[in-house]
């Protein structure tokens, strides 16, 4: 027999392991919660008396129990139809040529000052966030499209490719937030009103992203050249050419924030007026479709994966009671609030070198 809380640490160590062995999130946490599971139950079992093969089979039969009961919910959960649907609008948005858009439009407006390509990669990610809700797209998608420009007026290689990853992250943030869903569905919390919370932060975050770029360039100036100025008929050009994209995004966002759809609802609205543009366009041949069916349910099933398996990790973390001791053990510390968030952000400084967000947010959320 073994101690519930060394347990819950050894499950921690081994799951850390498996991550530094680069098995993905998703398996790691059903290999170990499987596993932990069986193992506490037996424990628990082999504490009323009950012999050792006993506890066992009683311990394999609550865990497989629990791995078939999670999975079917996470699969049925009608709120989770939002992510499907926001990554295909992503995926639509990027085939029909609406991102280049986004950017060529900051680009006009922003592009002639010192460091203005930089600043419209920001922009443009966050425009595109609003559309696909991921940060891995949003820099991806952004990526193809600025580095080359920002290459070719010659800026510094950490603000080039540092714009483009800070204005990735704001997928995660600004809504319909892929992380937000995910957390919304953990904690059983609205995910509309967590949608309406993003979007503060969301464009503070830009703008201090941008504020960096211009410190950045005031005191090297080399970093970031100025590129062409466009005339009036060119930006105006460009700024029509973005109204499809601003027109869905502040019918599908806007519409959550009135009231007049539900997250499911606009997921749905979004995904269907970025195809009618996409076919309208003509952009979707027979390949491009089939790219974008594929990677919609690439992006999809992996983010199911890592939800399956943390409602197999969760339970087996409960069973531990780690994580209330945890808690018990941070605010018994003489250190305040303040001193708790510090080592809060500690935490994710250190997991974020080499865990994705999601797989952070699933793992820290007990």
């Amino acid at each position: 027999m073994i101690s519930m809380t060394i347990l819950g640490i050894l499950g921690l160590v081994i799951l850390f392991v498996l991550l530094a062995l680069r098995m993905p999130v998703a398996l790691s946490m059903l290999a170990v919660g499987l596993a932990g599971t069986v193992i506490a139950n037996a424990n628990k079992f082999m504490l009323t008396g009950m012999s050792l093969d006993q506890a066992w089979v009683r311990g394999l039969k609550i865990a497989y129990s629990n791995l078939a009961g999670e999975t079917f919910e996470a699969a049925v959960n009608f709120n989770l139809l939002v992510i499907p649907m926001f990554v295909l609008m992503g995926m639509l948005a990027g085939v029909s040529g609406m991102s280049r858009d986004l950017f060529t439009a900051a680009y006009r407006l922003m592009g002639h000052m010192r460091g203005g390509l930089a600043t419209a990669t920001i922009a443009a990610c966050a425009g595109f966030a609003a559309l696909s809700g991921s940060s891995l797209a949003s820099a991806v998608t952004m990526g193809r499209v600025a580095l080359p420009e920002m290459k070719r007026y010659n800026y510094a290689d950490g603000l080039a490719t540092g714009s483009v990853a800070a204005g990735g992250t704001l997928g995660f943030l600004i809504p319909p937030s892929g992380g937000m869903i995910i957390y919304a569905v953990l904690t059983e919390q609205s995910i509309g009103r967590l949608f309406m919370a993003g979007v503060f932060p969301g464009i503070i975050l830009t703008l201090l992203f941008i504020g960096a770029i211009y410190i950045v360039v005031r005191r090297k100036p080399e970093a970031g050249p100025p590129g062409e100025r466009s005339n009036w008929p060119e930006r105006k050009e460009a700024m029509l050419g973005a109204i499809p994209i601003l027109l869905v995004v502040l019918l599908t966002i806007g519409g959550m924030y009135t009231g007049f759809f539900t997250p499911v609802e606009a997921s749905s609205v979004g995904a269907f007026l970025t195809f009618l543009i996409a076919a309208l366009r003509r952009s979707l041949t027979w390949q491009a479709s089939k790219t974008v069916i594929l990677q919609t349910m690439n992006a999809t099933a992996t983010v199911f994966l890592i939800i399956i398996g943390a409602f197999v990790f969760i339970p087996f973390m409960s069973l531990t009671e780690l994580p209330g001791q945890l808690v018990t053990l941070l605010t018994s510390l003489p250190i305040g609030q303040v001193g708790i968030l510090l080592i809060i952000i500690a935490v994710y400084i250190v997991l974020g070198m080499f865990l994705e967000s999601i797989a952070m947010l699933v793992l820290t959320h007990l």
